[in-house]
């Protein structure tokens, strides 16, 4: 990561349905990401912190469960979760996520957390058509959003 850019970060597991929601942006995104944006797609908190260490701006999309109905995506999430958010937001659904990654330390200049509802996370099981089309919808989005913002764009 070069000091001062842009990254968005994927999490997810894709062997575990709309878990897979964070990566599957990532993918969409990155094929070819923004210009003067890095795309990154991660399975854990080590590779997170990894993939925003020096970057002005991170953009971690991940899949969540709130009891919100799948596909709805959260772009007001807490982004610097505090002890007990696991229980309050239930967080992302891997073991070491979001959370551990903020734990550990080595933050990014600004922090965002983008969130997809999920509905299935069975092992094996493919992402579930809402959680697709959010997906979709959410990397339609971002790139227009890091296209717009980034420096020297042109502005409609």
């Amino acid at each position: 990561m070069t000091t001062g850019e842009t990254v968005v970060v994927g999490l997810g597991g894709d062997l575990r349905g709309d878990d897979a929601a964070g990566l599957a942006v990532a993918r969409l995104l990155g094929d070819p990401p923004p210009p003067g944006v890095a795309v990154e797609a991660c399975g854990d908190a080590a590779a997170l912190v990894e993939a925003w260490s020096g970057a002005a701006l991170a953009i971690v999309v991940d899949a969540v469960r709130t009891g919100a109905p799948p596909g709805t995506v959260h772009d007001r999430l807490p982004s610097l979760p505090e002890a007990g958010w696991h229980a309050g937001w239930q967080g992302g659904t891997h073991s070491l996520g979001l959370v551990d990654a903020v734990a550990l330390g080595r933050l990014p200049g600004e922090l965002v957390v983008v969130g997809i509802e999920g509905g299935d996370f069975t092992p094996g099981a493919p992402m579930t058509p809402p959680v697709l089309a959010a997906v979709h919808r959410t990397a339609r989005e971002l790139r227009e959003r890091l296209t717009r913002e980034r420096p020297g764009a042109r502005r409609r």
